[in-house]
Formats: structure tokens, sequence, C-alpha cells
């Protein structure tokens, strides 16, 4: 989770809904930057001078990394989307958790098209069994670092920091890790 000052013990039901997505949407903005350019390579790589000596496993693994891209894209870009449509509604609760959920996949579907585009070059550039550890050594660094350790770290047990920094979304005071700031 993001790093936030902890927020004041008189914020409101909304005000927290409000701040809630508005991490959500600061969070997105790197993702989206990050599969925006990997979408742009991967539609350019057919129309590149090498392509057509790429093996017919190499496009099916490009057809992955491209389609995973895309659905990432898709994923990322659409809460706000469903913003736009539940603008002014009142529905924050519900936009923060669909959002959330959405945010998940497409940082799903991101992980796919990155190890998939890691296997495309390096199978392209190396011999099949390097290309497959290196496949193999980038998708365990990419889970270890998106999935395995906040997970793993989704209660830490001192969540206060010194310096006033709460590591998620509980109010002072309250032990982080449960209630509904889970599913937000």
């Amino acid at each position: 989770m993001a790093v936030t000052m902890a927020p004041s013990s008189n914020e409101t039901e909304k005000q927290r809904w409000d701040r809630n997505f508005a991490d959500l949407l600061q969070e997105l903005r790197v993702a989206q930057t990050g599969v925006q350019i990997l979408f742009a390579f991967l539609l350019t790589l057919p129309f590149s001078s090498g392509f057509p000596k790429a093996t017919d496993f190499q496009k099916d693994v490009y057809m992955v990394a491209l389609m995973s891209a895309a659905f990432a894209t898709a994923l990322i870009i659409s809460p706000v989307a469903f913003h736009r449509a539940l603008f002014r509604q009142g529905r924050k609760p519900e936009l923060v958790r669909y959002s959330h959920r959405m945010a998940t996949s497409g940082l799903a579907c991101m992980l796919v098209s990155m190890v998939s585009s890691v296997l495309l070059i390096t199978d392209y550039v190396l011999h099949a069994r390097w290309a497959v550890i290196l496949t193999v050594v980038a998708a365990g660094w990419f889970l270890t670092f998106w999935a395995i350790l906040p997970i793993t770290h989704r209660n830490w047990a001192d969540d206060d920091d010194k310096d006033g920094y709460v590591l998620d979304d509980a109010p002072v005071g309250v032990s982080s890790g449960t209630g509904a700031d889970r599913d937000a």
C-alpha cells in the first residue's frame, strides 16, 4: 500500500472514500504509463524488419503479450470511465471497490504481458533454454514485488511509523488490515 499521512480521526466516511479513490488514481497513473509504453512497442513490432523472421512460437507469444497488454490497458483505464458513468451519484464506495478490482486485474494482465514480452525477446535473441530461464527469473521478480511481498506484509505489526505515517488508510488507533478498508 502507499504510504500516506495518517488521516485525521474526524475524517468523514465520504472523505475517506474520496481519499481512497484519489490514492487509487495516483497509483494507476504509474501503471498506465508503463502499460501504454509496452502496448505501443508491441503494436509497432510486426512492422519492424525482423518480425517476419519470428518463429510460429514467437508469434504466438507475441499475441499473448499484445492481447494481455490490451486487456491491461482497458482495465487500468476503466476506473476513469467508471467514475464518469457514476459521477455525482453518491456511489463512491462502489466505485472504489470495483476500481480496486479493475486495477488488480489490470496489473495481473500487465504481469502476463511483461513476462510474455520478456519471453518473446529472449527467445528471439538467445537459445530457447536461456530464454526460458530468464523468463522464469523475470516472472519470479515481478511476482515477488507485485504479489508475494504485498500479500505477506498486509498485516505488519508496526504499521505506525515514528514520523506519523501509516502504511495503509486505517484511521489512527485502528488496527490496519481489517474492516471495510481491506476491500477498498
